[in-house]
């Protein structure tokens, strides 16, 4: 038995011995005459071991290389681009390959790229080398060998759509349909080459949660431009990390678009009396109260802005902080809410207060659900938006305006009082005597009624509970109704 074949027998690799011997010839005339043939297979054998990973989540840039195997879940368009002294164009392919582990992107190039394009189907489980390094989207491995594997199987789900549940960290090639929750303003920034930059956010949910969407250069103006409530679709959006959350973002090389597709959004929030300090969660209810606005100076000069709520659920109550551009929303008591992604914390008197920031999203709901025209002209009205499960009185939320961090509001929530889309004499007059016929959305002092499309102040001292259908008669003063008779 030769040198070779010695070494060979000892190699846990997925090599056949006419492979080994001629990686062995190259690295004798590599090391030109240096090492003898058992001194290369040595050093053959310890490379092929280094190249070999457990699974595509072990891929990282900076490796040599890497051999795995993967199934292929998408296969991108056949891009041509010049090189540079040569008359014929390169081509290159991405294709989108995933195990159990994660998923990674990787680059075919030339007489690759053709038959990645010609071959290639879905499905397809491959063995593949090449060379990891950091692409633009997360790791990319640019492919040197690959052949098919059809005896291996790998339990990896190939879906057209994703869901924001299935969204992992290096996962290209996204497409997902959601409805719009929330967006932000477009903001500029310097790049290192002294260009100027876009980018701005807005927030997707579907059936499965939800997912903060970044939008680069192209597509930033797109936030400022989509309502709440609208259904659009990424098209070839890519994950990352930030803040120890998955990101969707969208490049150059992406789309965003509005699409005709009823999504369900049914967020979870939490009671408010099973808060703890550190947490992130979701929370609803009712304003019982809102404080002005406070502006404050930063430490770097620049100022800011908080305003305090007192948001209510049928298990209690806390104070949330909006901050920055939150500080601003046209929010009240009576009014119904839901406050994504806030922080709790320790407050004032050692109360606990929720903190809506920069990641947060605040959604004023619209109880309103019998009249049948209520919700915005883009799709968001429908039941299906799931919105609803915020609400403790069983109200339909459909009716929603979600407002982001600059305080502005993306589709109209509809008339929330007397003075807001009424006519005269639909506003009761002082001395006037009415009968008001509402759900309680304030059941302290004063009751505070909405009948979906006036909400009314009522002094009594009647005892009622919040999400409770109740009429009160009695007289207007100073645009209250003091009642003489609640039933």
């Amino acid at each position: 038995m030769s040198d070779i074949e010695g070494v060979y027998e000892d190699l846990e690799a997925d090599v056949s011995l006419e492979e080994f011997r001629e990686a062995v010839e190259a690295k004798v005339e590599q090391m030109g005459g240096l090492a003898d043939e058992e001194t290369a297979a040595m050093l053959v054998a310890h490379e092929l071991g280094e190249s070999d990973v457990g699974g595509v989540a072990d891929v990282e840039p900076g490796m040599e290389e890497a051999k795995f195997v993967a199934k292929v879940t998408s296969i991108g368009e056949v891009r041509t681009f010049e090189r540079d002294g040569e008359d014929e164009d390169g081509r290159v392919v991405n294709v989108e390959v995933a195990d159990e582990t994660g998923s990674v992107r990787a680059a075919f190039w030339d007489e690759h790229a053709e038959a990645a394009t010609e071959e290639l189907e879905e499905g397809d489980v491959l063995r593949i080398k090449g060379r990891p390094k950091d692409g633009y989207s997360g790791v990319e491995v640019s492919v040197d060998d690959v052949e098919p594997d059809p005896d291996t199987e790998i339990d990896v789900q190939v879906a057209d759509t994703h869901t924001a549940e299935d969204l992992s960290l290096g996962l290209s090639n996204v497409n997902l349909v959601g409805l719009v929750l929330d967006t932000d303003s477009v903001r500029t920034f310097e790049r290192d080459d002294g260009s100027e930059g876009k980018v701005s956010n807005l927030t997707l949910g579907d059936s499965t949660g939800r997912v903060r969407v970044t939008l680069w250069d192209e597509q930033a103006d797109q936030a400022e431009e989509l309502a709440t409530g609208t259904t659009v679709e990424v098209v070839d959006g890519y994950v990352r990390e930030r803040d120890g959350s998955l990101e969707l973002h969208v490049g150059n090389r992406g789309a965003i678009e509005e699409v005709d597709e009823d999504v369900e959004y049914v967020p979870e929030s939490t009671p408010i009396d099973d808060l703890e300090i550190g947490q992130t969660v979701d929370i609803a209810g009712v304003v019982r109260s809102a404080d002005p606005k406070r502006t404050f100076d930063r430490d770097d000069g620049s100022e800011g802005q908080v305003r305090n709520i007192r948001v209510q659920d049928a298990t209690g109550d806390i104070r949330v902080a909006l901050w920055g551009g939150k500080a601003d929303l046209d929010i009240g008591p009576g009014d119904e809410v839901a406050l994504a992604d806030v922080e709790i914390q320790d407050g004032w008197q050692d109360d606990l207060e929720a903190s809506a920031g920069w990641q947060s999203t605040v959604t004023v709901l619209d109880s309103d659900s019998g009249d049948g025209e209520s919700g915005d002209a883009n799709g968001g009205n429908d039941a299906n938006s799931g919105l609803s499960a915020f609400a403790d009185d069983g109200g339909d939320a459909s009716d929603s305006t979600t407002v982001d961090d600059a305080g502005g509001a993306g589709t109209d929530a509809g008339p929330s009082s007397a003075d807001d889309g009424a006519t005269d004499a639909d506003v009761p007059v002082d001395g006037e005597e009415i009968e008001f016929t509402g759900v309680v959305v304030q059941a302290g002092d004063p009751v505070v009624l909405d009948d979906g499309e006036t909400t009314m102040s009522v002094a009594t001292d009647a005892n009622v509970g919040l999400g409770e259908e109740v009429t009160a008669r009695g007289v207007v003063r100073d645009g209250r109704l003091e009642a003489s008779d609640v039933f």
